[in-house]
C-alpha cells in the first residue's frame, strides 16, 4: 500500500530528502531482517491504552487472533492514513474473529488525541520506551543530523513520546494466532509503504480454511 504520492508532494524537497535518510540507512543496514518472522512466537505483554487502562495480549488471544500494527506516531501522515484504512476494515476483521491493536511509543495523552481525531474504535496502546517494539526487533534511533527536519514537520519526538531517546519502531503489521505464533509479518523500512488490510483479511480466511 504505497502512500508517498499522497503526501510527498506537500513536503519541501530538502526536508523530504532528510526525512528519507533514515530509510536508506535502515535498508543498507538490513535492520528489518532482525524483526520477528512468521512461525516465531511472541512474548506476552501488557500496555496501557489511550485512557491508561492495561491491555494484555494473552487476554486478547483468548478471544481469537490479534492484529498488531506498530506505527511511528500521530505526527506521521502515513501512519494516520494506514490506521484509518484499518479502521474501515475493522468490521471485516471482527467478523473473522480477530481483534486489532495499534502500538506506538507515544504517551497515552498523545495517543488519545489521535484516536479521537481519527475516530479509531480499536485500542491504541502506548509503548513508552519502545519496550515491546524492541522485542519485535523494530527499534531504531533517528540520527541527530535529521532531527531538525523531523521537528520542522511537526515530529517533536521528545514531546510526543515523553523521553529524549529519539527512538522509533520500524512500521510493521503482525497477525498473531491464538497460541502466540506469528502467522503474518510485514516490516518495511520505507515508512511510505504499509500492508493493505485486505492482505490481513485474506490470511485470516486462509487460517480458517475459508
Amino acid at each position: 500500500m504505497p502512500l508517498w504520492n499522497r503526501w510527498g508532494g506537500q513536503i519541501p524537497v530538502g526536508v523530504r530528502e532528510k526525512l528519507m535518510l533514515p530509510v536508506q540507512q535502515l535498508i543498507t543496514s538490513g535492520a528489518a531482517e532482525g524483526a520477528l518472522k512468521e512461525g516465531e512466537r511472541v512474548e506476552d505483554f501488557t500496555l496501557p491504552n489511550a485512557l491508561g487502562r492495561p491491555v494484555t495480549l494473552s487476554h486478547l488471544l483468548k478471544e481469537g487472533p490479534v492484529v498488531i500494527n506498530f506505527y511511528r506516531g500521530s505526527w506521521c501522515p502515513y501512519c494516520n492514513l494506514e490506521l484509518r484504512a484499518y479502521q474501515q476494515a475493522l468490521p471485516q476483521l471482527r467478523a473473522l474473529g480477530a481483534s486489532l491493536v495499534a502500538v506506538s511509543p507515544q504517551t497515552p495523552d498523545s495517543s488519545l488525541t489521535m484516536a479521537e481525531k481519527s475516530g479509531l474504535t480499536f485500542p491504541v496502546l502506548s509503548d513508552v520506551g519502545n519496550r515491546v517494539a524492541r522485542r519485535f526487533g523494530l527499534v531504531f534511533t533517528i540520527d541527530e543530523a535529521v532531527r531538525a527536519a523531523h521537528q520542522q514537520m511537526g515530529a517533536d519526538l521528545p514531546a510526543f513520546n515523553g523521553d529524549q531517546s529519539w527512538e522509533l519502531p520500524i512500521s510493521g503489521t503482525f497477525l498473531i494466532d491464538w497460541d502466540g505464533t506469528v502467522r503474518l509479518a510485514f516490516v518495511n523500512p520505507d515508512f511510505t509503504r504499509r500492508l493493505d488490510p485486505a492482505v490481513v483479511i485474506a490470511k485470516l480466511k486462509e487460517l480458517q480454511g475459508a
